[in-house]
C-alpha cells in the first residue's frame, strides 16, 4: 500500500529471521485471534485454551530460558518488538495485556527467585497452562511503590498476608500473583515479592470493568489472613524493590513499542480510508489537507519507532538508564494519542461506530498513558534522574 509497511526492512535492527518470526505470528493471529477478537471484547476476557495455543506456537516462551520451557537461542529483543507488532494487528491492546501478563509477572521469579521456585512456577505459564499476573497497585495509590499498604507478617514457616489490589491485569483469572507487600519498616526498604496462591483461603476477587482493554479482565483484588509459604518469598526479604523497578524498565519499552505498533494500525486504516472514501467527486487521499494529517501521522509513529528501537539497543548492550524508558513512555504515549485522534478525523463518523480498530483504539490511549506510571510521574522521575532531586 504505501511504504510505511515496510519500515522493518528499512531499519539496520531487524533483518530476515524477524521477518520470518513476523509471518508466523501473523499466521497464528489470522488463524487463531482475528476471527474472535471482537466476541473475545464482549465477554469480557481471553479464553484459557488461548494460552495454551500461544504457547504452541511459541509466541509466550519467546526470550525465555529454555530450562524452563522457553526458546532464547537465536532470539534478541528485536524479535520480542517484532511479536509486539504483530499482535497488535488486531487493533485489540487487551489481548496483548492478557495473552502476554506473565511477560511482567514471571520476570520477578526469574530474575530474584529460588530456583525450586522457578522449576515450579515457570514451566506450567510458559506451556500456557498456568496464568501469572503482577500484583503492585493498591486502592490507595499506584505509582507510589515505596508507600503501598498490603503488609505480610512472618509466623513460622509462612507469611501471613492482609491488603488489597487493584487493576490488576488478568486477575480474574490469574492462578498465581507476583504480589509486593510490606514485611519492614516503612519505604522501599521494607518492601518484599511473594507469589500468591490465587485458590489460598482468604483470597477474593472482583471484576472491574473498564473503557478500553476489555478483552482483558481486570480485577480489584482482596486478601484477608491469606497463608503464603516462606518459600514462596522471591528474592532476599525486604529486598523486592529494586525487583519492581527493573520490572518497570522492561514494561515501558514493551508499552513504547506497542504504542507505535497501534499507531501504525490506525494509520493503515485510516489511508485505506481515504483511498476509497469520496468527498467533493474526489478521493479524501485526494484533499491536501488529508495528505498532510497523513504525512504527519508517519512523521510520529517514525521518530517514536526510532526512539523505540535506540533505547531496546541500549537494552542489549547494557547501555539503558532508567530515565530514558520514562521518557520514552510518555513519548510514544502522546504520539499514540495524536495518531489515533486524527485518524479518527479521516474515518468521520465511521470511527464513532464500534467493529472499526481505530474506535477502540481510541478508547485505549488513556490506559496506555496512565499504566505503567503516569505521564507526570515519568517525566519527574527522568528529571530526578537526569538533573538532580531526591
Amino acid at each position: 500500500m504505501t511504504d510505511f509497511d515496510d519500515w522493518r526492512a528499512r531499519s539496520p535492527f531487524y533483518d530476515d529471521s524477524h521477518e520470518a518470526l513476523a509471518q508466523s505470528v501473523r499466521r497464528f493471529v489470522e488463524r487463531e485471534i482475528a476471527p474472535h477478537i471482537d466476541q473475545w471484547e464482549a465477554d469480557g476476557e481471553l479464553p484459557r485454551d488461548l494460552h495454551r495455543k500461544a504457547a504452541e506456537a511459541g509466541i509466550l516462551g519467546l526470550r525465555y530460558p529454555e530450562t524452563y520451557g522457553g526458546h532464547s537461542e537465536g532470539f534478541d529483543i528485536f524479535h520480542s518488538m517484532t511479536q509486539t507488532e504483530e499482535l497488535a494487528a488486531v487493533g485489540a491492546g487487551g489481548l496483548t495485556a492478557s495473552l502476554m501478563t506473565h511477560g511482567i509477572g514471571l520476570p520477578p521469579v526469574l530474575a530474584l527467585g529460588s530456583e525450586e521456585l522457578k522449576q515450579r512456577i515457570a514451566p506450567p505459564v510458559l506451556a500456557g497452562e498456568k496464568i501469572i499476573a503482577l500484583g503492585i497497585t493498591e486502592p490507595s495509590g499506584g505509582s507510589d511503590v515505596a508507600n503501598l499498604k498490603t503488609r505480610a507478617e512472618r509466623v513460622g514457616d509462612h507469611y501471613v498476608v492482609n491488603g488489597s489490589k487493584m487493576f490488576i491485569t488478568s486477575g480474574m483469572r490469574a492462578d498465581w500473583l507476583t504480589c509486593a507487600v510490606r514485611t519492614g519498616a516503612a519505604g522501599a526498604g521494607g518492601i518484599s515479592l511473594l507469589l500468591i496462591d490465587m485458590t489460598a483461603p482468604g483470597v477474593t476477587r472482583t471484576r472491574l470493568d473498564k473503557m478500553g482493554w476489555r478483552c482483558s479482565d481486570t480485577a480489584a483484588i482482596y486478601l484477608q489472613d491469606v497463608h503464603v509459604p516462606a518459600e514462596n518469598l522471591i528474592g532476599p526479604e525486604n529486598g523486592g524493590f529494586i525487583g519492581i523497578m527493573r520490572n518497570f524498565n522492561s514494561e515501558r519499552l514493551g508499552m513504547a513499542m506497542g504504542c507505535c505498533a497501534y499507531a501504525r494500525v490506525c494509520l493503515k486504516e485510516a489511508v485505506e480510508w481515504a483511498q476509497t472514501r469520496e468527498t467533493f467527486g474526489k478521493a479524501l487521499v485526494k484533499h491536501q489537507s488529508i495528505r498532510i494529517k497523513l504525512a504527519d501521522m508517519a512523521r510520529r509513529i517514525a521518530a517514536t519507532q526510532a526512539w523505540v528501537d535506540q533505547c531496546a539497543w541500549a537494552v542489549e548492550n547494557g547501555r539503558d538508564q532508567p530515565a530514558d524508558f520514562a521518557m520514552l513512555k510518555v513519548q510514544a504515549t502522546q504520539m499514540l494519542e495524536i495518531v489515533a485522534r486524527e485518524a479518527a478525523q479521516v474515518l468521520g463518523g465511521a470511527s464513532y461506530i464500534t467493529g472499526s480498530k481505530v474506535e477502540r483504539i481510541y478508547r485505549e490511549v488513556r490506559v496506555n498513558a496512565i499504566g505503567g506510571g503516569s505521564e507526570e510521574i515519568m517525566l519527574d522521575l527522568a528529571g530526578r534522574q537526569l538533573f538532580g532531586g531526591k
